[in-house]
Order: C-alpha cells, then structure tokens, then sequence
C-alpha cells in the first residue's frame, strides 16, 4: 500500500494497513456459508479483486472519490430526485432497495456470507455504473445529481453492510 500511497503519512498508512489487514480475516471468514471449510489463505484474502474485503472497501473508497471532486454539499443533493433513464442505473438502485431484505435474512438466519455475496453484487453492479454512466461529466446536472445521488446511496449501502459485519471503512487507499 506504501507504493500506492507514497504522500500518505505513516500513522496513516499503519492505521489503513491495520483496517485492510484485520477486515481481509473477518471477510474471508463470514463470507463463506458456516457449515462448509475454506482454506485460509492470505493471498486470497488480501486481493483487491473478488469477494474480498479490500475490494469492498476499495468499491467504497472510490465513490467516496467520485464526491470529493464533485464538490456539493449534502442538502443541494438531498433535494435532488433519482431519475432512472440507464439499464445500468435501474439495476444499481434495484439492489439497493434490496438491502433491507438482505439485512433482515442475515440477522434472522444468522447468515452474514448473504450479507457478503450481496456487497459484492452492489460493488460490481457500481462498478459497471461508474463505467457506463458518466457521473460528473453527465449531460445536464439533473442527470448528474440523479448519479451522485445513487452513487451517495451506494457509499452509505456498503457502509452500513461493512459495519454490520464488523469490517472497518477508510476514506483513501
């Protein structure tokens, strides 16, 4: 991570290695269905690619990203409707309203490995949104603010399923 981040301080980087380290264990083990092994292996649980923690807290880093360069405050995008116009953005928020449902299956069948399977599915379905609908560059800012606002939903969405597994978030990687 020192590589990536030559001007961060090294309390900072500590405090990251830490978050990333101790999240990558937590991940790895609920993430599988409790009834069946997994072999421990800290390549796989250290990959910022799959099913990972540090993917999932790199997915949220980088929309966090996306409002440091917008530049808007949180009551002109609280004002601001979602308008669905893409496939991509209809299938993000279609998953984000699906959170609560998920929530509501793991704390009742105490299965966290759903809660996991479903930030990865919002990380991904963000992913392809990033992608194919341009956010700060979007034709007007309606469809802007629409965006900000699904990719604020998307921040706060794996927030909450990260905190609710116990794995900590950090604003930069």
């Amino acid at each position: 991570m020192a590589e990536k981040n030559p001007d961060m301080p090294a309390d900072e980087l500590e405090k990251l290695a830490n978050a990333v380290g101790i999240g990558a264990v937590k991940y790895a083990d609920l993430s599988k269905n409790r009834t069946t092994d997994y072999i421990f292996d800290w390549d796989n649980m250290l990959a910022f690619e799959g099913n990972t923690a540090p993917y999932m807290q790199y997915a949220y880093t980088r929309v966090l990203s996306v409002f440091r360069k917008a530049e808007i405050d949180d009551e002109q995008l609280a004002a601001a409707p979602v308008i669905i116009r893409e496939d991509r953005e209809a299938q993000l928020a279609a998953r984000l309203l699906q959170f609560e449902e998920t929530l509501t299956v793991v704390a009742r069948e105490g299965t966290p490995h759903v809660m996991c399977a479903y930030l990865y599915d919002l990380a991904g379905l963000f992913s392809g949104f990033y992608e194919h609908c341009p956010i700060l560059s979007a034709e007007n800012e309606e469809v802007r603010n629409s965006r900000l606002k699904l990719a604020q939903l998307t921040a706060k969405t794996l927030k909450l399923g990260l905190d609710t597994l116990g794995i900590e978030t950090v604003e930069r990687m």
